[in-house]
């Protein structure tokens, strides 16, 4: 695949990366939010009577109240659109860098189809298997001295993921001469699984990221609405960068960018000769 080409696969991403963007967006305003403001309203209410004990205690203290440098309306709308956006964008342009080099070498599949599995394997691999380890929880809920060390969690049971993922690959490919393409998908995917299935087992659980006291209807909503948002961010991007894709590499379109892409060397170069 021609550098031009590569480039172009790259823009296109990060454009279906935007509009896959918009539609997680809606999901989430419309779907997610709610929950969220509940979780707030949860929180706030059992932290409530603490803060009115230590009042009544102590009544010559002043009343000191901390001023949010943004504010809820803010974070539910320009802030949640800059994050998913910008979320999009970033893991389009990676995923369109995956497509270029899994086009052809993972079976022959088109650019759709190919489109299609790369952004199944990320939803898969970068959310859904830490999701299952690791879920989810409302902001604002939990011990919030145990956030680094959930965080560092969770992106290890990514890290984690993803390499086996790449090493699955890798061994569905060895051993498709002596197996077969389906015999070996089965057996590095069933590899993958069992692998998977130890390291939740040997990782820490997060005991102390929800309360027992939170109300348990809120917080399978909010985890629904966080699963909705990713796989529709990822379906979406597979369904529009595979189109996307097929049409920059329609052999017309690609054999002009490649064209291009050599004629400004080219006239660069005589340039300079006519110069000298």
């Amino acid at each position: 695949m021609h550098a031009s080409t590569v480039r172009i696969l790259l823009v296109r991403g990060m454009v279906a990366g935007v509009l896959a963007g918009l539609f997680a967006f809606a999901l989430a305003y419309f779907a997610g939010e709610p929950s969220v403001r509940d979780s707030i309203a949860q929180e706030e209410s059992r932290s409530a009577p603490a803060h009115q004990h230590g009042a009544a205690g102590d009544s010559a203290a002043p009343e000191e109240e901390e001023e949010e440098l943004v504010s809820r309306p803010v974070q539910s709308t320009f802030g949640l659109a800059t994050g998913v956006l910008v979320y999009g964008v970033a893991l389009g342009g990676i995923a369109s860098l995956v497509f270029a080099v899994s086009l052809g070498r993972i079976g022959r599949f088109g650019p759709r189809a190919t489109a299609a599995l790369v952004a199944g394997a990320a939803f898969t691999t970068v959310y859904l298997v830490p999701f299952l380890k690791y879920p989810a929880a409302p902001p604002a809920v939990g011990n919030p001295d145990t956030i680094g060390r959930r965080t560092t969690l969770f992106f290890l049971m990514i890290l984690l993921s993803v390499l086996l993922a790449v090493v699955a690959v890798i061994a569905g490919r060895r051993l498709a001469p002596r197996l077969g393409n389906w015999n070996a998908s089965l057996a590095a995917g069933g590899g993958y699984v069992a692998v998977v299935a130890v390291a939740c087992l040997v990782l820490p659980a997060n005991t102390d990221a929800v309360p027992a006291s939170f109300p348990a209807a809120l917080l399978w909503e909010f985890r629904l609405a966080s699963l909705g948002v990713q796989a529709l961010l990822w379906t979406a991007f597979g369904l529009i960068f595979g189109a996307l894709a097929e049409r920059a590499l329609r052999p017309g379109v690609a054999a002009a960018s490649a064209s291009a892409s050599d004629a400004v060397p080219a006239a660069a170069g005589a340039v300079g000769e006519v110069t000298r």
